[in-house]
């Protein structure tokens, strides 16, 4: 009886942990802002290909001495929606080991400087004279 019990509890407990991420393995990446930002941790880079094909740029941070690359960044064009349905224009995705660790939403095309951005170098304090 102790075995069936154990047993009952390590089938059901899995079933709720291969759910956590709030899909059913395999499902499809959601694109609305707030599910994907919720779901996207749980896929890997070939799922996320498999899906949305090649990003449109792609940088890589870095090589071990394997050979693997420990960060990149990736940016798609026109991938999700805000809450009112328009698209963003670019959507940046961080990875660290093949797993997604930040979702940037941008309206722009992550190429150009922002209007507002600081263009002249900040001036800093003189130094003091010793």
């Amino acid at each position: 009886m102790k075995n069936l019990f154990l047993f009952l509890f390590l089938v059901l407990s899995s079933a709720a942990f291969a759910g956590a991420n709030g899909l059913p393995a395999g499902d499809k990446i959601p694109t609305t802002e707030k599910e994907f930002v919720a779901t996207i941790n749980g896929f890997d880079k070939d799922k996320i290909v498999e899906q949305f094909g090649e990003p449109s740029k792609k940088d890589d941070l870095g090589t071990t001495k394997e050979g693997k690359v420990p960060a990149s960044i990736w940016q798609y064009h026109y991938l999700n929606t805000d809450a009112n349905g328009a698209y963003y224009q670019t959507t940046e995705l961080d990875f660290v080991d093949d797993k997604v660790v930040m979702v940037v939403f941008m309206n722009n095309d992550g190429e150009e400087i922002p209007v507002d951005a600081v263009k002249e170098p900040v001036a800093t304090a003189p130094e003091p004279e010793l």
